[in-house]
């Protein structure tokens, strides 16, 4: 039976491997751990030279990317709403997420948020590659998080049936949208 012990990393395509490195070490202070390049892909052997980055995203977690200097410009996925695919952080609290949003809006990076989930506060913004940041704090109790534990079964299954959302949670984004 397989027994996954963590996310070992996860990787990313990016447009410059040497301003992706300095945007992470510069803007979100991790450390450069490892590069590694080659002209073949060693799963495929397919002859397709490539860059491939690993940063500490802290406590274990890798983030990785790829630059691809021989494979047509990189986009993202036009069939998805930019909002949707991201990579999100946690920072210790809601002092260090106001901090973060401050610091970001100073380098004159573009900040969505400081957004209310519920359990969670959230700020978000774009690295050099396109790619959506979120940066969190965890605000929720105990009883929150298992209520929201105990519902998902009955949310999953109502929405596979509807497609339309469930109304379990949603005092999640009551503050968001009570002025719509």
């Amino acid at each position: 039976m397989i027994d996954i012990k963590q996310i070992h990393h996860v990787a990313y395509r990016c447009k410059d491997a040497k301003e992706t490195v300095a945007f992470y070490q510069e803007v979100l202070n991790m450390d450069f751990l490892v590069a590694i390049a080659e002209d073949r892909v060693p799963s495929t052997k397919a002859p397709d030279p490539y860059m491939h980055v690993f940063l500490d995203a802290g406590q274990g977690n890798i983030l990785a990317f790829f630059e691809l200097p021989n494979s047509p410009e990189m986009d993202r996925d036009r069939n998805t709403p930019e909002w949707c695919q991201h990579i999100a952080f946690e920072v210790a609290d809601m002092a260090a997420l106001e901090s973060a949003k401050i610091e970001l809006e100073a380098r004159g990076i573009e900040v969505v948020g400081i957004t209310d989930h519920g359990i969670i506060k959230s700020i978000y913004f774009f690295d050099p590659n396109g790619h959506r940041l979120e940066l969190t704090c965890r605000t929720g109790t105990e009883k929150q998080l298992q209520q929201l534990a105990e519902v998902a079964p009955l949310m999953i299954e109502e929405w596979s049936k509807t497609k339309r959302a469930p109304k379990h949670a949603a005092w999640l984004h009551e503050q968001e949208f009570k002025d719509l």
